[in-house]
């Protein structure tokens, strides 16, 4: 009760007329994270219902533990499993031999812990550096921190790779949370994903940090190629030939970002945002009818020359940031289509696009993160002539 009485003590400064009023988006900020809202309806029709924007950004960052845990844990085993054979130095490995943690990587503590030392700072470069920018456009426009940001945060974090340089990760949030939404109007008037577009500025600004088989393991002297790059040169069955079962695939103990490595980690998230339906069905379906028909058509044409063309839609599926894209990104609602029967072909388009992009065009062998944005793109479009056809329907039976 101490704190609520100082918030309503202290808030008619930061309110128009207050002396602090250039401020109340940082004091909303504050207060609304801590309390529920006092904002209600004033005017009829009322929408009575127990969901509010504050609770579905706590739902989808719910969502997303069991990816940042078994992503702490995947880097932990990877980079313990390295130091084990290459021995490695840095602040890290300080850490854990001044801490008496060592480098076991057979005890999955020793390797959450370690992989936190990698995760945390990301994630805390990318909730400061975006989160100055959320506040200042808010003060800037008189309006309210939207709780969006804490979910693009997480996303954000979760799709870098564990050794990115901090700099270019609060580089690549900035881009995202600017140009990415806020020069649009902000939360909801985005029609671009910002996650990944901060991620797709840093994949073509900064291609060495950002891809290649060295920045997976942050160990120096090893390298370890993602399963999307060997299948791309060699063919999917050389990622078992190298020891990489698809089992290990779907677990999660594979080369890759921080939290997209683990299908069964994504698939509880979506087992939960289902179940309290913050994410649509139709987006789901869509996306994995579009990936199975067309690598199943690519499949059945073949190719001499590239041996994409043979990849099963069930290694498309946990491979690359597929499984993640699929669960966070695809189901996003601001940037997808809003109709229902556009949800379906949006996410077919993604479904199809990525799938062409792996397999079609060497350039990249990952694809979920451009065929999501070229998803978004089309997202109005998809609507626009969805609404129009059930407008002809609708006129014909009246004829």
């Amino acid at each position: 009760m101490g704190l609520r009485n100082f918030f309503d003590r202290v808030e008619p400064h930061f309110e128009r007329g207050g002396k602090y009023e250039k401020y109340f988006p940082l004091y909303e900020m504050v207060e609304s994270f801590l309390y529920t809202p006092k904002t209600v309806t004033t005017a009829a029709p009322h929408a009575r219902s127990y969901i509010d924007m504050k609770r579905i950004m706590t739902y989808v960052v719910m969502a997303t533990i069991p990816c940042i845990l078994m992503g702490m844990y995947n880097i932990g085993f990877q980079v313990n499993t390295a130091i084990e054979t290459l021995g490695a130095t840095g602040w890290r490995v300080w850490v854990l031999e001044t801490t008496g943690i060592g480098f076991n990587a057979a005890n999955p503590m020793v390797n959450i812990l370690h992989g936190a030392l990698y995760f945390l700072p990301i994630y805390i470069t990318t909730l400061v550096a975006g989160g100055i920018f959320e506040v200042i456009f808010a003060t800037i426009r008189r309006h309210e921190v939207n709780e969006g940001f804490l979910v693009t945060s997480m996303l954000y974090a979760l799709i870098m790779p564990p050794d990115a340089p901090l700099w270019q990760v609060a580089l690549g949030i900035i881009f995202g949370v600017v140009i990415g939404k806020e020069v649009f109007g902000g939360t909801g008037k985005n029609f671009l994903n910002p996650a990944l577009t901060g991620r797709a500025f840093l994949y073509f600004a900064y291609p060495q940090e950002m891809s290649g088989d060295t920045i997976w393991t942050p160990v120096d002297g090893f390298s370890g190629a993602t399963s999307l790059a060997i299948a791309a040169s060699d063919g999917y069955q050389e990622i078992v030939a190298r020891g990489t079962t698809w089992m290990d695939s779907f677990l999660g103990f594979v080369q890759g970002s921080i939290g997209e490595t683990s299908t069964l980690a994504c698939f509880i998230g979506l087992a939960f945002l289902l179940t309290t339906r913050i994410a649509n069905w139709r987006m789901i379906a869509g996306c994995l009818g579009g990936m199975i028909a067309f690598s199943t058509l690519l499949n059945l044409i073949g190719s001499d020359t590239n041996p994409m063309f043979a990849m099963p839609w069930y290694w498309h599926l946990v491979v690359g940031g597929y499984a993640f894209g699929l669960v966070f990104m695809v189901t996003e609602p601001v940037s997808g289509s809003h109709t229902n029967m556009g949800r379906f072909i949006y996410g077919a388009l993604i479904g199809f696009m990525v799938v062409m992009i792996r397999v079609i065009n060497p350039a990249f062998p990952e694809g979920m993160m451009l065929a999501i944005l070229f998803g978004n793109v089309f997202a109005p479009l998809i609507d626009h002539f969805v609404v129009q056809a059930n407008i002809r329907r609708r006129a014909r039976r009246h004829v």
